[in-house]
């Protein structure tokens, strides 16, 4: 007897053993609770097996059979998303599903204002987006949860393809009362008796740090956070000073404090920023399509959502400036 269930309830059955909650698999999946419930029962009753445990007011956790439907599920989803693509590819058309993971120091700045453009010019394609540090990134790649990701050029292996877009340089960033805040430029070695703030990521603290041991200096650590935003929050309170490649386009701390951003000069490489995906990637035609807009959006001169550029400074004199991280 051929089993009787869609592709959908798999999606929603998915998103409910990740979520541990049909109220949260609800919002993320777009649709009621009730289908969601209703996709659960019939799953359960074609298979003949109970998925989840219930627990009043702890939400669902899966039982052993649900788990191992969870993991065959993802499975039966991602080979349903590898036949969709190829089908586009045969007919030509831009659609369907596009995994999208961005580097989460920047995502919040950058993808949206991508991310629109894209869906504008193809208004089939379903874009998913994840936000993931730079570990993540290369792990879900390889596993075929994302098709694609907008990151650096930090640490990238050989089994991955990278495409370079755009070259961001680093600068010091520093609340407004810092004695170097209104210098034209700075070396690590004026930094090194400061405290600082160190973005404290997989790979993106090493790049930080690489600037001060390749001078044979140490950095005065103060604080550490995983979070582009609280950093920017403890500079502008006055807990040291941070390193960053994007400036964004308000240079203010969250609550509002002003920042200055002065240029690092010395032995400190600009980043890339770019695609990365996994090898023969690039030839899938919703890929390629993703590929040839970010070139077309982000370039040397220009990146969404953040400034590149001339600004004029507090004092009125303009200063060259190209990113924060």
């Amino acid at each position: 007897m051929p089993l009787r269930f869609t592709l959908r309830q798999l999606e929603y059955f998915v998103a409910v053993g990740e979520a541990g909650s049909i109220a949260v698999a609800a919002d993320r999946v777009n649709v009621s609770s009730p289908s969601i419930s209703a996709a659960i029962g019939l799953l359960e009753a074609e298979f003949g097996q109970q998925l989840f445990i219930r627990r009043h007011a702890q939400g669902l956790s899966l039982t052993g059979p649900g788990r191992e439907f969870l993991d065959q599920a993802k499975r039966v989803l991602f080979e349903a998303d590898r036949f969709t693509l190829l089908a586009n590819g045969i007919s030509g058309d831009v659609r369907g599903p596009l995994r999208l993971g961005c580097l989460l120091t920047f995502a919040q700045m950058i993808v949206p204002p991508l991310r629109r453009a894209f869906e504008q010019l193809y208004p089939d394609v379903r874009v998913s987006q994840s936000e993931l540090n730079q570990q993540q990134i290369f792990d879900l790649i390889r596993g075929g949860e994302l098709d694609i990701a907008l990151t650096y050029d930090l640490e990238i292996a050989t089994d991955l393809q990278f495409v370079p877009l755009a070259k961001l340089a680093p600068y010091a960033m520093f609340p407004v009362t810092h004695p170097l805040a209104d210098r034209a430029e700075v070396s690590v070695e004026e930094l090194k008796d400061h405290p600082m703030v160190l973005l404290d990521l997989p790979l993106s603290s090493a790049y930080f740090l690489s600037f001060f041991k390749a001078a044979g200096v140490r950095p005065r650590i103060a604080e550490r956070t995983r979070d582009i935003a609280v950093m920017r929050g403890l500079v502008g309170n006055g807990f040291g000073y941070g390193i960053a490649n994007i400036r964004p386009l308000h240079e203010t701390s969250p609550d509002g404090k002003p920042l200055r951003f002065v240029p690092l000069t010395g032995r400190v490489r600009p980043m890339v920023m770019g695609l990365v995906m996994a090898e023969g990637a690039g030839s899938v035609l919703t890929v390629k399509a993703f590929i040839d807009h970010c070139r077309q959006m982000i370039t040397d001169e220009n990146v969404p959502g953040i400034q590149m550029g001339q600004r004029a400074t507090a004092g009125g004199a303009p200063r060259q400036r190209e990113g924060e991280r």
